[in-house]
């Protein structure tokens, strides 16, 4: 479906282009909709979690989304490029990571490749939840290691009062971006409608330094293919009345952008999206409410040479479906239980006669879950599980299938008003993907010769977590420690050798074999608050770190680096600033087959706004600084760590509204 981005784009930034975003001051409570109890983040059991809304969100936003939640704790990107990069949580990245948009699957193929790039935008998003550890139980095998979904609400959950909306310009002198977004909610009676749009385009960013550390030969001053092009827009609407409601929306996104490689490739996305929702309250009996959800999505790109013609080409068709219900209490039991389905048709072809990277292949799965939560005094409990079947059917080669199980029994003790300590144990099981089963060809952007193995096994994750935690008051804290041990772990073994792109000896392509093993991921995360939300002075320290091992192999590839960190902030009724530092320290935790280390940075990172108000309108007018120290920062989490460091100084001027 071709959508007139422009138009679309210009009719809604037109519509609120005398409006800027600002919130009102007051600290609301921030639920997570990816949760089935839809509590808020510090009363999360199961999985430790992270909202970004508001200012917050605003303040944070990139061109990706990896980067705008690497600063999250226990977050860091893949960073790839200005274009792709893709979140991972606590050292697990790809298909152990699951995207979703409002709670269903975005079905790009981001987790195959670190440079694809995420398909769901978050420039028109209300709010971005983070779930750190296994959330198989109610998304399936992709979030063994966590998930990040994107709430966006283009099918409108409720009716509002009056026209309502929000925008955003921005420009950004690192690369000469240029930016706008924008949103409008209204309602006619009781059909509610939502409209979004999205523009971007940024040229190759400036680096610090050279773009080989230590090479003065090599490029300097921009970094060449890293620049940029989106445009994206979504419609919707529902029908809501006292008993629920039923909507749809319909949505698509163009991206191109330049993969920062040695050789350097071109990226070509689009996507179209169509989806379904619904609730219904009290359907049943003992039923407090039924939720359907439905979605197709059609996905493609093409991997462009440097002649601009296309030599993978990349496709994805998914039908997604997700019933659940709330029953009412059994015993004290309350809990979520339902079905999810998915259906998906991919492929990763070459456009020049050559070896297939991923060969046409069917895949399906069918799960059904249940939650339940119960209370004994001031002990609140979770628990659930998961049973799914997955399988996998190519076109050319050996059909797979795996029973999934998946568990979770988590506690939260809040043992005197305001700390709580929390004991979660879960075990998940991930199927192995398409690519990991069946690739047998070449990949330009990463350049590897990437070889599939079907006699892959299923991946078994043990997970225990400890926290503890104070949730009320001016100072606030909390703390994570957990360890993972994973049987069957899978992962690409760069094996030395070079291949051609017909898999002859002596070509340009390394050598990938996707390889099993038992591995480890530990690691620990703290944070304490001052005053955080509230009016006046507020701070921040924090820290985390995660380490990952196979066994009798030395560590897993593209481990994070330990960090620490501090913000420190003012808010008013009108104006607002802060800073924040991070350092990283220096990462020389490789592979067996990874040979260069990353050296420590300080990141430091400042924000100023001024909103003033316009009869119903708030205008805020806002500056951001990024990397203020110029600093040269090569992440341990990047492929391309070698010949691509992070953007250096830049600032960020823009103005964005509300009304």
């Amino acid at each position: 479906m071709n959508f007139k981005y422009s138009l679309l784009a210009g009719a809604v930034l037109s519509a609120v282009s005398a409006i800027a975003y600002a919130d009102d001051g007051e600290v609301t409570k921030v639920v997570v909709t990816a949760n089935p109890f839809h509590k808020g983040e510090t009363e999360q059991i199961l999985l430790p979690a992270k909202v970004l809304s508001g200012d917050e969100l605003r303040d944070k936003m990139a061109n990706s989304l990896g980067e705008t939640l690497s600063s999250e704790l226990g977050v860091s990107s893949s960073a790839f490029g200005a274009g792709a990069s893709r979140p991972i949580i606590r050292g697990l990245e790809g298909a152990r990571v699951k995207m979703l948009e409002n709670g269903m699957a975005v079905s790009d193929v981001s987790g195959l490749s670190n440079d694809h790039a995420v398909s769901a935008e978050g420039a028109v998003a209300h709010q971005i939840e983070i779930l750190r550890g296994p959330a198989s139980l109610m998304y399936g095998s992709g979030a063994i290691g966590g998930l990040v979904n994107v709430v966006n609400e283009r099918i409108p959950p409720a009716l509002e009062q009056k026209l309502t909306g929000q925008a955003e310009a921005r420009y950004s002198t690192v690369d000469d971006g240029k930016a706008t977004s924008g949103t409008i909610d209204g309602a006619i009676g009781k059909v509610a409608l939502h409209l979004d749009a999205n523009t971007r385009q940024t040229g190759d960013y400036k680096i610090p330094g050279n773009r080989v550390e230590g090479d003065p030969d090599s490029a300097s001053g921009r970094l060449p293919h890293s620049g940029t092009k989106e445009k994206g827009a979504g419609f919707g609407g529902s029908y809501i009345d006292s008993w629920g409601y039923v909507g749809a929306s319909v949505s698509g996104l163009d991206n191109k952008y330049g993969i920062p490689s040695a050789e350097g490739s071109t990226i070509d996305q689009h996507q179209t999206r169509y989806d379904i929702d619904s609730l219904f309250k009290n359907p049943l009996p003992g039923i407090e409410s039924a939720k359907f959800k439905a979605g197709y999505t059609d996905y493609r790109h093409a991997e462009l040479g440097d002649d601009g013609q296309p030599e993978v080409l990349f496709k994805n068709r998914a039908v997604e479906t997700r019933a659940e219900a709330v029953h009412k209490g059994i015993g004290g039991w309350h809990g979520t239980f339902g079905m999810q389905t998915e259906l998906t048709h991919f492929s990763a072809l070459s456009a020049e006669g050559g070896p297939d990277t991923v060969p046409v292949t069917r895949s399906n799965s069918t799960a059904g879950f249940l939650v339940e939560e119960k209370e004994w005094g001031p002990v609140r409990v979770n628990a659930g599980m998961r049973l799914e079947r997955v399988k996998r059917e190519p076109v050319s080669g050996l059909d797979r299938s795996y029973s999934l199980q998946s568990g979770a029994l988590g506690a939260l003790w809040s043992f005197m008003p305001g700390y709580a300590t929390g004991l979660t144990l879960s075990r998940a099981q991930r199927a192995p993907s398409t690519e990991e089963l069946y690739s047998g060809g070449p990949h330009d952007a990463t350049i590897t010769f990437d070889q599939g193995d079907p006699n892959l096994r299923k991946e078994t994750s043990r997970n225990i977590e400890f926290s503890l935690q104070k949730t009320a008051g001016l100072i606030r804290w909390k703390a994570n420690l957990f360890h993972n041990s994973i049987s069957d772990f899978i992962y690409g073994h760069v094996t030395g050798r070079t291949l051609d792109e017909e898999g002859n000896d002596g070509g340009e392509f390394r050598e990938r074999l996707f390889s099993q093993g038992d591995a480890t991921v530990r690691g620990a995360e703290a944070e304490i608050e001052y005053n955080p939300l509230a009016m006046g002075l507020n701070g921040r320290l924090f820290a985390d770190t995660s380490h990952g091992d196979l066994k009798d192999s030395g560590s897993l590839p593209l481990q994070p680096a330990s960090r620490v960190g501090a913000t420190i902030g003012y808010r008013s009724a009108n104006w607002r600033a802060g800073a924040t530092w991070i350092h990283a320290q220096s990462q020389d935790r490789l592979a067996a087959f990874e040979s260069t280390p990353t050296g420590s940075y300080n990141q430091l990172n400042a924000n100023l706004s001024y909103t003033q108000k316009l009869k119903d309108m708030d205008l805020t007018w806002f500056v951001l600084a990024k990397n203020l120290l110029n600093d040269e920062i090569r992440v341990s989490t990047s492929l391309l760590k070698d010949v691509s460091p992070l953007p250096g100084r830049s600032l960020v001027f823009g103005v964005r509204a509300k009304f």
